[in-house]
């Protein structure tokens, strides 16, 4: 899954506005450079930042989750609904949380609507919080004087992507704690059990059977070497890790990996392409153009493949063509989906078929995620009872020959 998210930190910055006063205050962003290019485009001159300092421990550096945004809109959608002014919502949502970081956002955004700022452009100071399409949906919100509605629609989006969200990451883990967890007990019984048999056959004095003694030799490996094989893999996994966050080349060599694994990239694909028809219905319900909306939402996809291949659809919708014939040449988009959509470009309902598409796959997720989950236990039992069973009749076998020829 393709992934631009990075880490926060408070900055303590100073500079001087339009009119040239000096003003100062406090932001959170991935880095001083990142935060010195939010502040020019919002007419400020910065003359210092630096990190806020913090203590190791403290309940300030608790962290804002996706989930928290999801609350905290959905809130706001039933105050403004309620007939509540925003400034007074933010108020309400800062005094209500118990999230030191959360709060300080929401003061900051309130301070900025309190001072004449449209709600959108304040949120652009968190735009790790509040990213480009979340801002798009309440910058058309305000424009159309429907702002209640609009975040009453970016709630349910959020709340259903972050559903998806924790359903791709539930089909990822199971896979990835079979493997770590068999690989776990395997190490730990070539370390530490092994060895004591294999004291045990030294007294024998009579040739071992095959597989015991290639399950020796590997503890030897693993006991001289475990600390190589151990720092290859983890660092292996961080290299991994490391590169797929800042290479778009690596990003799209695992998407694509991940797609063609067997049940769980199937999942993977209806996931994402959830997501696609999710966010455009959504970016289409709040009046957003087409061209608009598709940059928007490459970024949603969360796959490097279907990153790439919505801005190909941006780049053929721009000069005129049809979104569902754009679509089909990509290759990532089942016959059904195209076909939807076609309907809904001729019947002017694309709203409404990309809606019955992205509830379509939502559900598909949904039933695939809950059987695999079913399957995988017993099939974790299954490789660790192989794995374990295996080396068990490994030791064993000189026994028994011993004990056949007594």
């Amino acid at each position: 899954m393709a992934s631009t998210a990075k880490k926060q930190t408070i900055f303590i910055w100073e500079g001087h506005d339009k009119n040239g006063r000096k003003i100062k205050g406090e932001n959170q962003s991935i880095s001083a450079t990142y935060l010195r290019a939010t502040l020019r485009r919002q007419g400020i001159k910065p003359s210092k930042i630096r990190k806020q300092a913090k203590p190791l421990f403290s309940a300030k550096n608790k962290k804002i989750t996706p989930k928290d945004i999801s609350i905290i809109t959905r809130q706001m959608a039933t105050m403004i609904n309620a007939g509540i002014p925003i400034a007074q919502s933010l108020d309400i949502l800062a005094r209500g949380s118990e999230n030191p970081s959360l709060q300080n956002v929401m003061n900051t955004i309130r301070q900025d609507v309190e001072a004449g700022t449209n709600l959108s452009i304040a949120l652009a100071k968190f735009p790790l919080l509040f990213d480009e399409l979340y801002r798009n949906l309440v910058a058309a919100g305000e424009q159309s004087g429907m702002l209640d509605s609009m975040m009453d629609k970016i709630a349910a989006y959020k709340e259903k992507f972050e559903a998806i969200k924790s359903q791709i990451k539930s089909a990822l883990i199971y896979p990835a704690a079979t493997i770590l967890v068999a690989f776990v007990v395997t190490a730990v019984l070539l370390i530490f059990v092994i060895p004591q048999f294999e004291q045990l056959f030294q007294n024998f004095g009579a040739e071992l059977p095959t597989l015991t003694q290639v399950v020796i030799n590997l503890s030897a490996v693993f006991q001289e070497w475990w600390w190589a094989i151990f720092g290859v893999l983890i660092g292996g996994g961080v290299s991994i890790t490391y590169a797929y966050k800042r290479s778009p080349k690596m990003q799209y060599a695992l998407d694509r990996l991940i797609l063609r694994f067997p049940v769980v990239g199937k999942i993977v694909k209806k996931a994402t392409i959830a997501r696609f028809t999710r966010t455009l219905a959504t970016m289409f319900a709040a009046g957003v153009p087409l061209v608009e909306a598709l940059e928007s939402v490459a970024g949603a996809t969360g796959n490097r493949l279907y990153y790439d291949a919505t801005h190909e659809i941006k780049a053929d919708v721009s000069t005129g063509q049809q979104l569902a014939l754009s679509m089909t040449t990509t290759g990532l988009f089942p016959t059904m989906v195209t076909q939807m959509v076609a309907i809904g470009e001729e019947a002017g309902e694309l709203e409404t078929m990309l809606s019955k598409v992205a509830d379509f796959y939502e559900q598909e997720v949904d039933d695939a995620v809950a059987a695999m989950s079913s399957l995988m236990e017993p099939f974790i039992m299954v490789i660790i009872g192989v794995l374990v069973g295996g080396l068990v009749v490994a030791m064993y076998l000189p026994i028994f020959k011993m004990a056949s020829v007594v």
